[in-house]
């Protein structure tokens, strides 16, 4: 009985929870918009402040418009299968134009045989990398590929082939497991589904003006690239099509590009073919997300401004009401980012409280009183309280809170691809 009541007792806690995290993430949505606009209207003066601009970009692409991106799919997007991946954003991605049968050892033998190298995983070391490549026009044949999500998860794994040796132009197919017994529509069998699409440039997404790779519009002949090298390394592959899947369209997928499809499904059956062997299953690692380490970073940040607030203020005449509320203030910053950190879920619901507080007294300000945040403290203070709401509401925060794996979530709107 006792087992009982505290298993009821901890999804209470996660409902409840989970009922914050709501809050949390629509608030951090509407006054990440507001402070976009403080950054505008500030920028477009004369002098220092046309600097916010780029302040404003950054902002805004990475932080705020795919948290509205994600705020709105999840209202009006479909959570069945539709043929099309999704963005970490919400939106719909590239369409699912590949199916494969076989193990997991027989994919990546047949994709090693005919040439095509395993992407690294996104992380900061490699998304680091690919920006350098592109920047210094050198090879990276590895280079990791944006997170595209189907079945509420990132792919599995991508592999890719490198154009003239070139960063910004590959091929890439990106490769998911599909759920045990699960059927495609029609009752048809797929192990593995794949998104395939060709990389042409580096450009700025349409829909949130992130540096990204575009992509050619016709993804159906990079469908058939995948299929022509694989067939010819391993003859043994059989393919057969599911004609008119889905609806043949021309679209956009989640970076503004064009695509444009027939709508037929390969299946290629590798399941005769020889296998590499099959990785050993490993447990999820519970790696502190990016955002994370932001959202606490920014909170250490904080701490130290309070820190120094106190040694100017005991530089002239202190108030000392004011010096213990700062030092308070600097210490409750401190353990609370250490908390958050280490996964304590309390630690990054407080924290989060407390920046919403400073942040909602700052646009309160604006809206009744007409006093805008316009000196660099000011900026700072309410643009620090709003990024560590965005940074922690992020599902990879959460998830890592309350003691699920990381894994593809905590890239905090990054786009490589």
């Amino acid at each position: 009985m006792r087992g009982s009541d505290a298993e009821v007792g901890h999804d209470v806690r996660r409902q409840s929870a989970s009922v914050l995290d709501h809050w949390f993430f629509a608030f951090s949505a509407v006054a990440g918009s507001w402070f976009s606009y403080v950054l505008l209207r500030d920028g477009l003066r004369p002098g220092w402040p046309t600097l916010q601009l780029v302040v404003f970009w950054a902002f805004s692409a990475y932080l705020v418009l795919p948290r509205l991106h994600r705020v709105l799919s999840s209202i009006y997007l479909p959570g069945y299968f539709v043929g099309r991946t999704r963005t970490s954003d919400g939106l719909l991605g590239d369409p699912v134009n590949l199916g494969l049968l076989g193990r997991e050892g027989q994919v990546h033998a047949a994709l090693g045989a005919a040439g095509w190298t395993r992407a690294d995983p996104l992380d900061l070391r490699s998304s680091l990398g690919i920006v350098l490549g592109v920047l210094r026009r050198r090879s990276y044949a590895s280079a990791p590929v944006s997170p595209l999500r189907l079945f509420d998860r990132q792919q599995d794994f991508a592999y890719e082939q490198e154009v003239e040796d070139s960063p910004t132009k590959r091929h890439h197919v990106r490769f998911w497991r599909c759920p045990d017994d699960w059927l495609l529509p029609g009752g048809y069998r797929a192990d593995w589904l794949a998104a395939a699409t060709f990389d042409r440039r580096v450009g700025l997404s349409l829909f949130t003006g992130q540096l990204t790779h575009r992509i050619d519009a016709d993804t159906d002949v990079e469908r058939d690239f995948v299929l022509g090298t694989v067939r010819r390394a391993v003859p043994s592959a059989r393919l057969s099509v599911i004609e008119n899947f889905s609806t043949g369209y021309h679209h956009r997928n989640g970076g503004g590009d064009r695509i444009r499809t027939d709508g037929n499904l390969p299946i290629l059956d590798l399941s005769p073919t020889a296998a590499g062997p099959d990785p050993v299953p490993q447990a999820p690692q519970r790696r502190c997300p990016s955002v994370v380490a932001l959202g606490a970073g920014v909170a250490v940040a904080r701490a130290v401004a309070y820190v120094g607030g106190v040694v100017s203020a005991e530089s002239g005449d202190p108030d000392l009401r004011m010096v213990s509320l700062f030092l308070v203030a600097a210490v409750v910053d401190l353990v609370l980012a250490v908390g958050v950190v280490h996964g304590r879920n309390w630690a990054r619901l407080l924290l989060m409280a407390a920046c919403s507080v400073t942040a909602a007294s700052a646009m309160a300000t604006s809206v009744v009183q007409g006093r805008w945040p316009d000196d660099l403290a000011s900026l700072l203070s309410s643009g620090g309280s709003i990024l560590v709401v965005l940074a922690l509401s992020d599902r990879a925060a959460r998830d890592y809170a309350l003691g699920g794996s990381s894994r593809g979530d905590g890239q905090a709107g990054g786009s490589v691809g």
